[in-house]
């Protein structure tokens, strides 16, 4: 498949901002494809080399990226320097470069294997001189290209394709490109891809087989399940209600959740909810989960937290966010805090797949399999069928150290349900016995300048809830309060790699800020309460046409959701069922207030 195809087809997905079109788009792209490059042109699409969980970066800086489009080019430095300025893009800049250069010979066309493979040498180059490679490597490419595939392979170096393409828009058009576009179909094909988390395979065995060839697609270990998620209730008197039956109450641990893989033999691999391997992260747990379980293969879920050595208590969360990312001193880090996960789902046991088992089912597996340490436990579970036992076990958690519980169905159809949220789980913390009740995840999608002590750097950010329906980002706050001033000081630097001077594509809201962000990061916030808002756009027009829902009085509690990826945070319907139940608990406010 000639490379150029491609890159035609990205152009019309980027002159577009209409969904429906983007997608007819998608399909036509899709369908014209080689059932054996759907991977990588998938892949590609996404601003990615492989399934997001196999971890694989670039590693391009952006230093690096202008100093080959000036090699290629041969335009100077300043030249580059200057149309960045102007277009606000290298990947825009080097298209217009190639366009004006001289080329010495005709080369053949590129074709979209030779770019996967140049990439991919590209991110796998490290070492002394690794750099020099990298740069290298990315001329060859620009020296075949012409200037509409520069663009795009400049793109994909710095991680800023900005098509606006994201797995579901892509899901959306597989059902109908090799399906018949059905709800059903668009349904089956989620469910595979929430148990590969690989777009690539799911997209191989739809346009070799039919949708019937999804059912070979299944656990592996080694291979992440996207995770079952949580709704909210607004009393422990709903979660009753909405679970006749009984619910398993569980502790509510606030940690980082980790789905671990344990082989026969082999490596244990342990990821986080956004499916990021975090296991040279936690080697301890490494060590210990073979040990721990006694039944394998399997696949456990469980919530990392930090433990006081001395005391045994769980402390903040803050504490083993700490631990994310480091790659040096694991040793002491390990000292100084030290962590266990507390086990609260089995995926797979002895090697057979138990995601479609009744929830008791898998605890008793769970039970089975697990031989408690100091470093594996079981999450604390109590079994509630009234309101009296549900209060007593919810006291109990909190005074354990717990923020809240996690209420479990107990009924026959309690399957696990990757990647799904509903009220099979539900979550109820201490903080929603306050006005608003939950915080709210929130995703960074522009920057305000900073004024007065803030002055020269950036004072407040624009918030966002995400939308998987319309497969967009909905504003709902301008968030300035809660952040110290180390954090005000490091956003320049936090935000630069993502900073756009055009709003982002998928980002619905009527306020502009200095600087858009492309969606990536995810921040915690809490506020007084939800009201109904002209400018913001979360849940538009759910509560009153034309109005979107705002949160006021935000405040970032300091914590950035780095466990979450931006289609992860709050979603806008989420948002609408919290004001909901925010009107619904004030006498003196309707829901047209």
């Amino acid at each position: 498949m000639k490379f150029a195809d491609l890159v035609a087809w990205y152009d019309r997905i980027e002159a577009t901002t209409k969904r429906l079109e983007m997608r007819a788009i998608l399909v036509e792209m899709l369908k014209a494809t080689p059932p054996d490059e759907l991977p990588v042109v998938l892949y590609l699409s996404q601003g990615m080399l492989r399934p997001e969980y196999e971890g694989v970066e670039l590693g391009v800086a952006d230093s690096l990226a202008r100093k080959a489009v000036v090699l290629a080019t041969g335009a100077t430095a300043s030249e580059v320097t200057g149309s960045v300025r102007e277009s606000g893009d290298l990947g825009t800049t080097a298209a217009t470069l190639l366009g004006r250069r001289k080329r010495l010979e005709i080369s053949s066309p590129l074709t979209v294997h030779e770019v996967y493979a140049g990439l991919t040498a590209i991110a796998h180059t490290s070492g002394e001189g690794s750099q020099e490679v990298k740069v290298r490597t990315l001329v060859e490419l620009l020296n075949r290209a012409e200037p509409a595939e520069g663009k795009y392979i400049v793109r994909f170096v710095l991680g800023t394709l900005r098509l606006g393409v994201r797995e579901m828009s892509l899901l959306d058009a597989l059902a109908v490109a090799f399906a018949d576009g059905s709800k059903e179909a668009r349904t089956r094909i989620e469910g595979a891809y929430n148990v590969s988390s690989d777009l690539g395979q799911v997209a191989v065995a739809l346009a070799t087989g039919s949708l019937e060839a999804l059912n070979s697609i299944s656990l592996e270990v080694g291979r992440p399940i996207r995770p079952m998620l949580a709704e909210r209730a607004l009393n422990l008197g709903e979660i009753l209600e909405r679970m006749p039956e009984g619910a398993a109450f569980e502790y509510k641990y606030d940690g980082l959740r980790v789905q671990a893989h344990i082989p026969v033999r082999g490596e244990v691999k342990l990821f986080s909810r956004r499916l990021e391997n975090i296991s040279a992260q936690f080697p301890e747990l490494v060590e210990e989960l073979p040990r721990a379980i006694r039944h394998k293969p399997a696949i456990v879920e469980g919530e990392c937290v930090p433990i006081d050595p001395a005391t045994d208590e769980i402390l903040p969360f803050q504490e083993v966010s700490r631990r994310r990312g480091r790659k040096h001193d694991l040793d002491k880090v390990q000292s100084e805090i030290p962590v266990c996960v507390f086990l609260f789902d089995v995926l797979m046991a002895d090697g057979a797949p138990v995601m479609a088992e009744p929830f008791p089912k898998r605890r008793s597996e769970l039970e089975r399999i697990v031989a408690p340490t100091e470093r594996i436990r079981l999450a604390q579970q109590t079994i509630v069928h009234d309101l009296e036992a549900a209060q007593r076990c919810f006291d109990a958690a909190i005074a354990d150290g717990s923020e809240g519980v996690m209420a479990k169905s107990i009924a026959a159809g309690s399957a696990y349900r990757a990647g799904a949220r509903g009220f099979w789980w539900i979550k109820y913390k201490r903080d929603y016995t306050q006005t608003l009740g939950d915080s709210i995840d929130g995703v960074v999608i522009g920057a305000f300048y900073g004024r007065g002590r803030r002055a020269g750097g950036y004072g407040a950010l624009l918030l966002a809830t995400y939308d998987p329906k319309e497969d967009r980002y909905e504003s709902f706050c301008k968030v300035g309060g809660g952040f110290d001033d180390a954090t005000v000081a490091a956003l320049p630097a936090k935000l630069k790699p993502k900073e756009r001077e055009e709003r982002p594509k998928g980002v619905l809201t009527e306020l502009t800020p200095d600087k858009w962000v492309e969606p990536y990061f995810v921040l915690e916030v809490r506020g007084a309460e939800l009201t109904l808002s002209p400018n913001h756009r979360a849940g538009v027009g759910q509560i009153r046409p034309d109005a979107g829902l705002a949160l006021r009085f935000p405040r970032s509690t300091g914590r950035w959701r780095t466990d979450k990826g931006p289609t992860e945070a709050t979603t806008s319907q989420e948002l609408v069922e919290m004001y909901r139940k925010q009107v619904k608990q004030s006498p003196h406010r309707s829901a047209d207030a």
